[in-house]
């Protein structure tokens, strides 16, 4: 299911080369080349949908990117694209105004997992949290996610953050 290693590199380089000058590739180009590469897949393979659906976003392309992932995660794709296709799929669709179902499985994504993408997986919910006026609740997220790497302050700022959210005390007069 997974695809080859020299598959793997050969996508690997491509995404290399345009991440190092997007500005230098023509966007068509781009997608037909990895196009070329999911092809060598199969059409029901997940990681040529991802694949697929990546080169879209990449190019500006959100609304095109949004059925390619959620095929991509309907035909199973499994480990770290998994988790990256629920965040480029939530930020696509919060960039094509859903940004309420981006907040939805972005928080259920949340309850998830623990891995090296949960930052990335928390600025993304923070951002969708501001497209749905959610402000407090989206810098709670962003400080207390930002709070584990400070070199110092982390239990004031992960206390400020938590407070962000928490319901204030009603004080009778």
């Amino acid at each position: 299911m997974n695809p080859s290693a020299d598959w793997e590199q050969r996508s690997a380089d491509l995404w290399a080369a345009f991440n190092a000058a997007p500005d230098d590739w023509d966007a068509g180009e781009f997608r037909d080349r990895i196009d070329a590469l999911a092809d060598e897949l199969g059409p029901d393979h997940p990681v040529a949908a991802f694949e697929r659906a990546c080169a879209w976003d990449s190019t500006g392309h959100s609304d095109k990117a949004v059925p390619l992932y959620r095929r991509a995660l309907e035909l199973g794709i499994d480990g770290i694209r998994r988790r990256r296709s629920v965040i480029q799929m939530c930020s696509s669709l919060r960039n094509i105004g859903q940004a309420e179902e981006s907040v939805r499985l972005l928080t259920e994504e949340r309850e998830r997992g623990c891995d090296e993408l949960d930052d990335a997986l928390s600025a993304t919910l923070a951002l969708a949290l501001t497209s749905v006026g959610r402000e407090r609740e989206a810098v709670s997220i962003a400080v207390g996610t930002l709070a584990k790497h400070l070199p110092r302050y982390q239990r004031s700022m992960a206390n400020y953050a938590r407070l962000l959210v928490e319901p204030k005390p009603v004080r009778n007069p």
